[in-house]
């Protein structure tokens, strides 16, 4: 026979938890192997970083036996085991050297354990704990897909705000030695990158996202009249206008999916072993996978052929001309906005700006061609 379930939801949680990710974590592991006892459940889930003794002997300081299952603790008991394993899962650090690089808000520093293992520590303003919670699990996705990266470790709040700590990457920052290794290695450097572009953007977009034609020309529309009412101009700036005007077509049925949202040869390493990793999501968002193409004008300036390898490695074959179409679009967006956004940094800042729409210009034959000039077949 059928039955009807009423449930009533609370006004507001039951339970006090410091950390709610953590608890949900811990109840799915301890009913993901029922017959098992909740320090093998634990051990076994790979969702904590603590050893079978550590499990056990927080399980023991809830005055449980080890060998107690998961099914038998209420939701306060689960909550109290949560509080206790996040104390101890905690990194205690014993040296902290900041780091000045970087455009994004965040203090960064570079952290150092008793072992001598080294970790990123980022820390943001606390009225950004829900955009960084969904930051810090975004990248566990990605870090699941096996993309080298700037992996997750913890993430919690402290007096300064809201931090995460990500897993140090030692060695070089990919721009700054690209055009000193040979050309085939500049070319295979871009393939991984665009192979792990690829990866990332297997993460869906929630289907609450709203359509990106229309979320997208929103976006254009105001970088067009933020130019305009800008005092300094493109020379035949009107080039990205007129292109963005007759090409906003393109943008119809796009789909969306998971972006790193600042992805360059400025936002990678390469470590000591030789690998290309991913740092930086702090721009992380949802949007058309092209789209995140719109930083390659970083890669084409540095080395053609790290981007000529990063396009080719995304698609794995021939290179649709849509694509080429709507990265012109994106680019010439993108290109709109450079010069106000550089205004408050300085004349440096501008003049770089300026240099690289001429570039652009360039590459594009005034945008009258949407494959750039840089691109090797």
């Amino acid at each position: 026979g059928s039955a009807v379930i009423r449930l009533t939801r609370h006004e507001k949680p039951p339970v006090e938890v410091a950390d709610e990710q953590l608890l949900f974590r811990l109840i799915r592991a301890s009913f993901n192997q029922r017959r098992k006892t909740l320090v093998n459940g634990l051990s076994n889930s790979g969702e904590l970083r603590l050893s079978k003794e550590q499990i056990a002997g927080a399980i023991e300081k809830l005055g449980l036996s080890p060998s107690v299952r998961g099914e038998a603790l209420t939701l306060e008991q689960f909550v109290r085991l949560s509080n206790i394993i996040g104390d101890m899962s905690r990194i205690t650090y014993i040296s902290k050297e900041p780091i000045d690089k970087g455009w994004s808000g965040d203090k960064k520093y570079c952290i150092t354990d008793k072992s001598g293992t080294q970790y990123l520590l980022r820390i943001s303003d606390m009225t950004r704990y829900e955009a960084k919670q969904s930051e810090f699990n975004r990248m566990k996705q990605v870090a699941a897909l096996g993309v080298p990266m700037c992996a997750p470790v913890e993430f919690g709040t402290c007096e300064e705000g809201v931090y995460s700590i990500q897993k140090w990457i030692e060695g070089v920052n990919a721009d700054s030695v690209i055009t000193t290794l040979p050309e085939n290695q500049q070319y295979a450097y871009g393939l991984d990158a665009g192979k792990m572009l690829r990866m990332i953007h297997s993460i869906p977009a929630p289907e609450t996202q709203e359509a990106w034609e229309i979320r997208f020309n929103r976006k254009m529309d105001l970088k067009i009249q933020k130019y305009r009412e800008c005092p300094i101009k493109y020379e035949n700036g009107q080039a990205f206008i007129d292109y963005i005007n007759e090409n906003r077509h393109l943008l119809k049925d796009r789909p969306q999916v998971y972006q790193h949202g600042d992805y360059h040869i400025g936002n990678m390493i390469i470590d000591t072993a030789g690998k290309l990793n991913i740092i930086d999501f702090d721009r992380n968002d949802y949007g058309d996978p092209w789209e995140e193409f719109n930083r390659i004008v970083w890669c084409a300036q540095k080395s053609p052929l790290f981007a000529s390898g990063m396009v080719k490695g995304y698609f794995e074959g021939e290179v649709p001309l849509d694509f080429w179409k709507l990265l012109a679009l994106y680019i010439s967006s993108n290109t709109l906005s450079s010069v106000y956004w550089a205004i408050p940094y300085g004349q440096q800042q501008v003049d770089t700006m300026l240099n690289q729409a001429r570039e652009v210009l360039s590459w594009y034959d005034n945008m009258r061609s949407p494959v750039p000039d840089w691109f090797v077949c």
